[in-house]
This record gives structure tokens, sequence and C-alpha cells, in this order.
């Protein structure tokens, strides 16, 4: 018993010595990091993310051969989490979703019949699939099938539709998708995504300055979800409530319905959501990436700086605006009346961006009270210049400094600013833009009895927005058209009494395309005013360049703008970028906002260290030329809503707001009448025998233009 107890013990011994010596010789390290970084992930061992387990993609991003956001289920506060653990960029943890760009579906023309593997990968393979539009959907579901979520299902219309809050982003959809209709963002990339030739778009949103997604705003509305409205438009202008109101609406030029009647109304329907959400009594919540250790200087609280801020701070960078005037709001708070934008509107607006943390100190100007050097020095990382164009142009004429002359700007803000205006009786503006409109219908509201307004051309020439034309008449406004001031008379004090202009007649075209005015000898009239306001245009003041040496390399236009990189909004001086006013003239508010934008993009780019470069293919202000028709069939004419404004005996007395908003059943109707327009293909609305009553059948010749279908096997 005891010689086969020591045979055992001894056995045991030279085994754990053996082990011993094995371990190590063959001992294998397992970094610590793996078990934490796996305990921050969902344990669900879904295979979602690509990797066997959540101990293999903890393994994986640990090699540096997965991002933070790895786990598809375990959401953004997982990636946090592991990136703390990484001590990675944080920003990198921002979570992906899905997004179907094509709304064509079934009612894209077919080009041929299909009869062979019900795949889209076989039929993308034949002529690039069956459809007219060379970027569609194709419709087969490809991308339904490789989602292991549920997160993905084909709609009514013949197209996918996206399950937002089951899309954990794993990409299958995308890998399975031939054309690149399905994409997978995180919220920084799609805040950053421009329009691109290769987009499906459609013309009316080729055409807003801000590249909001139009089609896709209105059919929410129509749905009644206003809220995601409100999203869609903030995704590419966060001064929604501001462009409801005061935006020309260039997009509904290009609308589809107004090649063969009136346009939708694009912009009371963005202003319908806009106020739906200010009088809720809630603020929808607004996404920030997380945070970056980059700070930004923004100088001009204008619609360009607040753009720029807005979406530099949604992109997770530190943020502060510096603004000459005593409050942020630029051109919009100090050159557009109350009647058009009330200021409680304003505040509201510019309140819900700097509850993102963006800090603003008012009463601070440029070359004054800071510096380039100075903004360098407390560790701002780059710099965006939106000044704005605050100089007015002068007539150049004799008398234009009499006691009673005004120049435009000037007198606008005056008036915003609260202080008082002595205008007298009579008063003349001077010009036919937006500007002048504005002043003439101010004067009115200030007691004028007899407003004129003077312009070269005629109506047809006019540059103002024809509403705000046709309100001014309403107002009471006499136009005088042909008309070229001369001189500015005063009395022996120094006091407007006249102005003197010489009539005039439309000669040959010019280089804008305007017949030119030419002046009628020994037609000089006098025009009996006490005021008399110039109201011809703006430009930047850029005083500040010519003080500041670390501005000397900064490069500025014979028109006295910021001169930049069209693309990249990027100066001479790489660390500095301007949009808006500064870069362009007096421009669109809605120009300046989607200058906003782009100058962050590239602003971004900056702060990452990555080249600075738009966006491939870039369609800034072009429009795809197959996008566009001179004809649009299968329409059934419907009237356009009527803005509601208040009447005229009511508004003349004080700045109330004219325009007002239009009913939910009237946003319903109008949201209704939107084609839902895409790059080719738009909801019809007749059906087969209505049409062939009102369209006649194309000609034979023609069959390949319109889609006409030949059979064809695969």
């Amino acid at each position: 018993m005891l010689e086969a107890t020591l045979v055992m013990l001894g056995i045991g011994g030279v085994c754990g010595l053996v082990l011993s010596i094995a371990s190590k010789i063959f001992y294998v390290y397992e970094d610590p990091r793996i078990a934490e970084v796996e305990s921050a992930l969902a344990g669900a061992n879904c295979g979602g993310c690509g990797y066997a387990g959540c101990g293999a993609a903890a393994a994986g991003v640990v090699a540096g051969k997965a991002p933070p956001s790895i786990c598809m289920v375990a959401g953004p506060e997982s990636a946090l989490k592991v990136a703390e653990i990484m001590g990675v960029d944080p920003g990198s943890a921002e979570p992906l979703k899905s997004l179907n760009e094509c709304l064509g579906g079934l009612r894209a023309d077919d080009k041929y019949l299909y009869n062979g593997a019900l795949t889209c990968a076989a039929l993308a393979a034949l002529w690039g699939g069956k459809r007219v539009c060379n970027i569609g959907c194709l419709g087969l579901g490809d991308c339904i099938r490789s989602c292991r979520f549920d997160a993905i299902e084909m709609g009514p219309e013949g197209y996918p539709v996206v399950d937002e809050v089951r899309c954990v982003g794993c990409g299958a959809c995308e890998k399975a998708c031939p054309k690149e209709i399905i994409t997978v963002r995180t919220m920084t990339q799609r805040l950053l995504h421009f329009n691109q030739e290769d987009d499906p778009l459609a013309p009316c949103q080729q055409t807003c300055p801000a590249e909001i997604d139009i089609p896709r705003y209105i059919r929410q509305i129509r749905e009644g979800d206003y809220e995601g409205a409100v999203h869609t438009i903030r995704e590419r202008n966060p001064l929604l409530l501001t462009c409801g109101r005061v935006c020309p609406h260039p997009c509904e030029d290009y609308c589809r319905r107004g090649i063969v009647e009136e346009a939708v109304s694009i912009n009371q329907l963005k202003r319908f959501v806009a106020d739906y959400e200010m009088n809720s009594g809630k603020r929808l919540p607004i996404a920030c990436a997380p945070e970056t250790d980059k700070k930004v200087a923004v100088i001009g609280g204008g619609p360009a700086g607040l753009s720029c801020a807005y979406f530099l701070r949604r992109l997770g960078h530190q943020v502060t605006i510096f603004e000459a005037m005593p409050e942020l709001g630029g051109i919009t708070r100090y050159g557009i009346p109350e009647y058009r934008l009330p200021a409680k509107v304003l505040d509201w607006e510019i309140q819900g961006i700097l509850n993102l943390g963006i800090k603003a100190h008012c009463n601070k100007k440029l070359g004054q009270d800071f510096t380039i050097a100075s903004l360098r020095q407390d560790g701002f990382d780059a710099i965006f210049l939106g000044i704005g164009a605050w100089n007015d142009y002068q007539l150049r004429v004799e008398g234009e400094n009499l006691d009673g002359c005004w120049q435009g700007i000037k007198f606008l803000s005056t008036v915003a600013a609260g202080k008082k205006v002595d205008v007298g009786p009579r008063a003349a503006v001077i010009g036919g833009g937006n500007s002048a409109i504005d002043c003439v219908r101010t004067l009115v509201r200030l007691g004028v009895r007899q407003v004129y307004l003077v312009y070269r051309r005629t109506r047809k020439e006019m540059p103002a927005n024809e509403v705000e034309i046709e309100a001014a008449e309403h107002e009471g406004i006499k136009f005088i058209f042909l008309a070229a001031p001369t001189r500015v008379i005063g009395d022996e004090n120094g006091k407007v009494t006249h102005l003197e202009y010489l009539k005039m007649e439309l000669g040959e075209p010019d280089a804008s395309g305007r017949r030119r005015p030419v002046p009628i000898e020994g037609s000089e009239t006098l025009l009996e005013v006490e005021t008399v306001i110039t109201a011809i245009g703006q430009r930047p003041d850029v005083f500040f360049a010519e003080k500041d040496p670390d501005l000397e390399k900064l490069e500025i236009t014979r028109w006295n703008t910021i001169d930049n990189d069209p693309e990249t909004l990027q100066s001479s001086i790489p660390y500095i970028f301007t949009a808006g006013d500064a870069a362009t003239g007096a421009s669109l508010v809605v120009e300046a906002i989607g200058g906003g934008r782009r100058a962050a993009r590239s602003i971004h780019q900056y702060l990452s260290g990555e080249p600075v470069k738009g966006p491939p293919k870039s369609l800034r202000k072009r429009h795809i030329p197959e996008s566009l028709f001179s004809d649009v069939t299968g329409i059934k004419k419907s009237k356009r809503t009527p803005m509601p404004e208040l009447p005229v005996e009511q508004r003349l007395d004080s700045m109330v707001e004219v325009d007002l908003v239009i009913s939910e059943k009237d946003a319903l109707y109008e949201s209704g009448r939107c084609l839902s327009c895409c790059r080719l293909c738009y909801n019809k609305e007749l059906t087969r025998e209505d049409e062939t009553e009102n369209f006649p059948e194309p000609k034979e010749e023609d069959s390949t233009e319109t889609g006409k279908t030949e059979e064809m096997t695969a």
C-alpha cells in the first residue's frame, strides 16, 4: 500500500513538472482588453456583425480589424464603452442605419420584359436591369433576403422600405444591392452627403440650394408624420422657420407638376411643419456625434454662420460664434422686417441651435474686439468667416448725402433695432429687389402717406419675389418704372425736397439677358418727397483684412467678397473657410444656409486630417439633364393652395406678420398634389383610359424615349 502511494505521488510530481515546463513553453497571452470589450457587447452571439460570436468580435476590435461600433445589437452605448476601453476616437462609434434612396419601384418604365432568375443580381447583369432608369431599384428583394433582422420589407409601391427601429446597420443589404441604392451610413455621413450626378434626385431637390429631400418630407406630411418631416428638413437646413417665411422657393420653378399647371406649394408645406414644431410646446431632439477635441470659431451669426455652427456641432466639434451686432440672426434679423419674419420666431429658432451646446458672443467685431491671431492663440483649430454683406451700394449722384437720404440696409436695421426714424409724409425708394420692396412696405407701416418705388427697368425685370411685389401693390405703393435717378434736391437747410429722375426706354439686351435701359433726353422729372432710400444692392465690408497681418494672404475679389474654392469654400488661408454673402455677395438666405453646410463639411475634413475636397461627381448648382422634362403626362389638374394672409386693412398700422400658415387640412391636400418625383419616374394620377383620352399614343419612332416595352427573354 505504501509502495503504491509513493508510486502515485511520483507520477503526480512528474506530471506537474511536465505541465509546468509545458506552460512555459507553449504559453499563449490573451490581451485582457478582449474580455473587457466582450463584456461591453450584447452577448447575443448572433453573428450579425460578421464574426462567429461576441468573443471573436472583441478579438477583432482589439486587433484593430473591427470598429468600436461592431455590435449591431447593443447600440451606441456599447460602442462608446468599447471606444473608451480601446482609447480610440469615439466619433467612429456612431450607429449605422440603412437608407433606401430610390422611390421609383413599379413607377419606372420597363425597357424590356424579363423572365430570368428572380434576383436583382441576375437582372442587373443583363444591361443593368430592365428599368429605363439606369440607377433605379430593380425590386426583386435581394436586400430583403439578406437582412437577418427583418428590418426591410417590400413596400406596396414596389421598392424596399427600411424599418429604422429594427435596422442595426450591419451592411448586409448594401452588399446585396447590385445598384448601390441601399446605403448604410452614420448620421455624420448623412449630414456630409451632397447631391451627386448618380443620385436618385427629383428636379426640385436638385434645385434647392440647401439640397433638402423635398419629396421625402412632403410624403411624410401626407402620411401625417410631421415630426419625421421636420427631421428630414433639418438634416439639411436648421432654419426651417425662417426659410418657410422668406425663401423665394426656386425649387418650385422646377416642380414637374408646374410644367402642366401650378407647381406644388413646397415652401408653404415647409412652413407648416416648422410651425407645427414651434407651436407643439416641445422641441424635437437633435442628435449630435460624440465629442471631438476640435474647436471652431464662427465669425458672423447670420444664416451662413448659424448653419455652419449647427452642422459642425452635430459633427461633434466645439463651436463658438462671434457676432458684431447685439443679437444673432444677421440679415434675417436686421434686414428682413418683422411683418415677414417676427423676431420671436427667429429667437425660438436660434435658441434651438444654441441648445446643442454652441457658445455665442455678441457685440464682438473682428478687427476691433478680437483678431484672427487672438482666436488662434485661444486654441481654435479652424475659422469660418460669415460676415455678410452690410455695405450698401451708392447711387453716386448729386445730393445723396442730404438729410433725409438713407441706404437700404441701414434703414431696415435701424427700424429693426427699434430706433425712431423721421421719414416725413412722402418717400421714394430706389431699386427693384427684395430689399427695396422691404423698404417701401416698411415705410407704409411707419405712417408714410405716399410711397414710391423708382426702378430703371420695367416690372417684368424686377428681381424681387413676385408675391412681394403683389403685396406692395395691394398696400398702395406707387411704382415708377423706367426711371433713372439723376440727383437729390434739398432746401436751404440741407433737407430733401425732391428726387429728380430721367425717363428711360428699353434698348438691346445686356449681359444678364435683360433689355438695357436707355435714357430719353430732356425727360427730367421731379418727384416731391422728404425721404429717399437707396436699395440697389450690398457688398461685404472687408476692412479687417487690411488691418490684420494674419490675413495678408487672404484673397479678396474685385467685388469685395472673400475668394474661395467654390466646391470646398476653403479660402487662400487653409484654416479659414467662408460662405454666404461674404463669399457670394448679397444672395438668398437659403443659399447662405447651403453654403454654411458645405463649409462645415470641408472644415470637418480639415479637422480630421483628411484632404479638403468636394464630393465626387458633385452636382452643385447643376441639374441632371435626363430628369428635366418638357411635358408630364398622366396628371389630373388640381388647384394650388393659396397662401393665407392678413387683410390689408388689418396690417398697415403695425409690424404684425402678414403671411399666415396653411391649415392641416390644406397641408394634407397640398402634399397630395406632389408627384413624389425621382430622377425619371413620378406618380401618374390618371387611369390608362383617361390617359388614352387626354394624351395621344406616342409615335412608333419615339418608342425608345417613352419606355415602350420590347419583349426579351433572359
